[in-house]
């Protein structure tokens, strides 16, 4: 589920508890989680509703239904999304730790990982498309496999593109040395 930066920092906060979005069937399972930068959230319930009261608005950080309403797609059942932070990124303490050998198992797996690690060591902050064209990608393939270096701790996203972690770097010098 996509949300605004405003959303997150409220879910973070404790102000934002609901969301709602047009679907043609539900897009999320009651009990699963999302990886975000304010950390996991956790989605508590999900059902259709007919109409969105005041108060709903308000714990989805809306003033209005009218307000809600504005912001959806025009088409498809509205569902009302109970939230929660259900604790911090575990990627984010991955950042600062050793690298491990499993890292370096799965950056063997990928040959585009090396690559892909140097080009944004190089080019901290460049935007996703002009990386992916550099390499001849599509877009959303390379955000995808960058995605998986993230997993690992090894990139951390930036409000345009991306840079190393310590954990990356220090990736990055073992390689190099040959260790």
């Amino acid at each position: 589920m996509l949300f605004r930066p405003a959303d997150l920092e409220g879910i973070a906060a404790g102000t934002v508890s609901l969301a709602f979005r047009r679907w043609d069937k539900p897009r999320v399972t009651v009990g699963s989680t999302q990886k975000t930068h304010v950390g996991i959230v956790e989605f508590t319930s999900c059902e259709p509703v007919d109409s969105i009261s005041e108060e709903d608005a308000r714990a989805a950080g809306f003033a209005s239904p009218d307000e809600v309403e504005a912001r959806m797609r025009k088409t498809g059942r509205v569902y009302r999304v109970g939230l929660r932070l259900a604790g911090p990124d575990p990627r984010v303490a991955l950042r600062s730790q050793p690298p491990d050998d499993e890292v370096f198992a799965r950056l063997g797996k990928w040959e585009w990982a090396v690559p892909y690690l140097t080009a944004i060591a190089e080019r901290p902050g460049v935007r996703a498309p002009d990386l992916a064209q550099s390499f001849g990608r599509e877009t959303a393939a390379f955000k995808r496999d960058v995605r998986k270096l993230k997993e690992l701790g090894l990139t951390e996203s930036l409000e345009v593109g991306y840079r190393l972690s310590p954990r990356g770097e220090s990736v990055l010098r073992e390689l190099a040395s040959g260790s």
